[in-house]
């Protein structure tokens, strides 16, 4: 039976911590209200603190560093990427019981876009190669290395083991033989041997946000960012974009087939390890699962 708890380890965080933290380290911004963001993340709860901030506090130990590097690495991103990125407004420390660093930042506009309902797929394509181009062709020195950036076949136990589960509980829609395949083509492929790139790395519809005309704005949550293989960026081409934009996505940005198919591998991976994780205490990541592993399955039947 499902506890309905994301991961083990997590703290509870509710408003009256957040008001005391705020009250305590941020005394100018204690005045207005603050209200609990409904989120699909699962690292972080998200705080809407007045009309024009958020408070981003991690609820596992593991997202720490990623708040840490946040605030090194975005004012140093943001003027070199094509889409606003959160903005660091102030950087709190562990009190009144709460053990990790967490952060305030500006409140950004839009909607995270969903797969099967966008109103300009070929426009959101482009715009999401722009910002993958422009992620690529950063140079700062001592830069991370991304959380997914290293060789495709670290995944490999994690992978396998996934399909198992999913074999064992029998899901319905998961052809393990035919998601088999397609890994074991991707580990097939060769790796990338050029110089690490700079990675956004979990570019998941809810870390991204688009306006009413269906253009992407803003890009959030930079806590696996760093260097490393150009196809982890490419995520968006399974998880989101139907197959046509997906296509534009492709030759906005130049991708060669070796790149392309670790791409179809690494997002594949994920959703395989998310959706058995995931189907029982988040719904939006357990169905963007099943999405990808849809249209990863309908590509490579389509080849």
């Amino acid at each position: 039976m499902s506890t309905g708890q994301m991961h083990p380890g997590t703290h509870p965080i509710d408003d009256d911590l957040v008001r005391r933290l705020i009250a305590g380290q941020f005394p100018q911004w204690a005045g207005p209200a603050v209200e609990r963001f409904a989120s699909g993340g699962t690292v972080n709860a998200m705080y809407r603190l007045g009309e024009d901030m958020v408070v981003r506090l991690p609820l596992v130990e593991g997202g720490a560093n990623d708040v840490v590097m946040e605030r090194e690495w975005l004012p140093r991103l943001a003027s070199r990427l094509p889409m606003t990125v959160p903005e660091v407004l102030g950087a709190g420390e562990p009190a009144e019981g709460y053990p990790w660093p967490w952060s305030v930042y500006g409140w950004l506009a839009g909607e995270n876009p969903r797969p099967g309902a966008l109103s300009e797929p070929v426009t959101l394509a482009r715009d999401l190669a722009a910002f993958v181009e422009a992620m690529r062709g950063i140079t700062l020195p001592d830069a991370p290395a991304a959380y997914r950036g290293g060789p495709l076949a670290s995944f490999d136990a994690s992978t396998r083991a996934a399909i198992e589960e999913l074999r064992a509980i029998a899901e319905e829609g998961v052809d393990c033989d035919a998601v088999t395949a397609v890994w074991e083509d991707a580990l097939r492929t060769p790796g990338w041997d050029g110089p690490p790139v700079w990675l956004h790395a979990d570019l998941m519809p809810g870390n991204l946000l688009v306006d009413r005309d269906g253009r992407l704005t803003s890009v959030i949550d930079f806590g696996c960012m760093g260097v490393g293989d150009p196809a982890c960026d490419l995520f968006p081409a399974w998880n989101l974009l139907p197959a046509g934009a997906r296509g534009v996505f492709r030759e906005a940005l130049g991708v060669d087939d070796a790149t392309w198919n670790r791409g179809r591998g690494r997002t594949l991976s994920q959703a395989l390890t998310a959706l058995p994780y995931y189907r029982r205490t988040n719904p939006a990541m357990a169905n963007n699962a099943r999405h990808v592993i849809r249209a990863v399955l309908a590509e490579a039947e389509a080849r």
